[in-house]
């Protein structure tokens, strides 16, 4: 890995479903080149349906850079990949269409044979409508499952990144209703051990703390309202300690974020969906970042939807996306650098404290 990757990492954004606010976060984000200097960024989509946007946003002065694969991308540029024909598709905000939902699969798929294929060093994937994207090449909850088959792993983790708290989900895109069967010994350990190798390889945290929140209200009271923690998430973390690691819990989950409880930690792991994003995003909404664990790529996502009911207005914020650009940049960087280290035996590892790592706090340089 040269230098250059390291310091200026080029970085795939998929389009998501072009009738949401993907692609207007992404050109607000992007526009006038803005983060040239940070990387290299290369849109997965339609040249022509990001220009009908870009002249409904009077963007008109900045021009966006078309290629047909990755060396041909611009450093200067923001490059954009088209990954379908769409000459007769015309964009609808705020409309659910299965044409839409074709392309923001046909953007996906093209920017992870990229990825796998090393031409691009990490993936920020805009937001997709889980319904109309459902075809015989696409039958996953959301891009997280997508990911985790399509880089051979079991079971990534779902987790939700912002400057003063992180949050990961035991369970991620599944009902409620299923949550229970799901919480054995062997799925939290995996995850909390994917939890604690992310906070230390990707957020440089030497020693990271984990606070595991319980299924059950008060945390089950000793058995009285369930006995998953008393079972299950007790013994798992026991074991934990006993391998000298920080792990916490089970705590009462409804009173856990309101106390501050969570500032504590490093991170919080919830046991399902709401009980995690919930609070997160009441804590983080628009500077939040979905960040995939436990994949050998890098992956991060805006912590929000496709928002149709804005679509189309000029309203969307690019917060939360150019949070997951700038963590996308810093965690592959990071990334590399240790990897440079490791292939040199002649240049010892600095110790770095956690305060110089610019991924700490989710990449707490740029999360000002």
């Amino acid at each position: 890995m040269s230098d250059q990757i390291i310091e200026k990492p080029t970085i795939g954004i998929t389009i998501g479903d072009y009738n949401g606010i993907g692609p207007e976060v992404i050109l607000k984000a992007l526009e006038g080149n803005q983060l040239a200097k940070l990387c290299t960024p290369i849109i997965y989509g339609s040249l022509r349906v990001l220009n009908q946007y870009r002249n409904q946003l009077d963007m008109k002065d900045w021009s966006l850079h078309g290629i047909q694969k990755v060396e041909q991308a611009n450093v200067k540029l923001t490059n954009v990949i088209t990954c379908w024909h769409d000459h007769q598709a015309e964009i609808a905000p705020g409309k659910i269409t299965a044409e839409a939902g074709q392309g923001s699969l046909a953007a996906l798929k093209r920017a992870v044979e990229d990825l796998k294929a090393g031409k691009i060093q990490a993936l920020v994937t805009g937001p997709i409508n889980k319904d109309n994207i459902q075809s015989d090449d696409f039958k996953f909850p959301g891009h997280t499952e997508y990911l985790a088959e399509a880089f051979s792993v079991k079971d990534a983790l779902m987790f939700m990144v912002a400057e003063n708290v992180r949050v990961g989900v035991l369970t991620g895109h599944i009902p409620l209703e299923s949550v229970s069967a799901s919480i054995t010994v062997e799925k939290l350990t995996t995850k909390i051990e994917q939890m604690l190798q992310s906070l230390r390889g990707d957020f440089g945290i030497k020693k990271p703390r984990l606070a595991v929140l319980g299924l059950n209200p008060h945390a089950g009271e000793n058995g009285l309202l369930g006995t998953e923690e008393i079972e299950i998430m007790q013994p798992v973390v026991k074991s934990f300690k006993e391998k000298g690691k920080l792990v916490f819990g089970p705590f009462s989950a409804d009173g856990f974020f309101a106390a501050g409880t969570y500032k504590q930690y490093d991170a919080v792991l919830a046991m399902y969906h709401d009980q995690g994003l919930i609070p997160f995003k009441t804590l983080a909404f628009n500077e939040g970042v979905n960040f995939t664990a436990g994949l050998s790529v890098v992956r991060t996502s805006p912590d929000h939807g496709t928002a149709y009911n804005i679509a189309g207005k000029n309203v969307a914020e690019p917060g939360s996306l150019l949070k997951a650009i700038y963590l996308a940049c810093d965690v592959s960087r990071y990334r590399g650098q240790s990897a440079e280290l490791d292939r040199n035996a002649l240049v010892s590892r600095p110790q770095q404290s956690e305060s110089q790592h610019p991924a700490k706090s989710g990449g707490k340089q740029r999360f000002n």
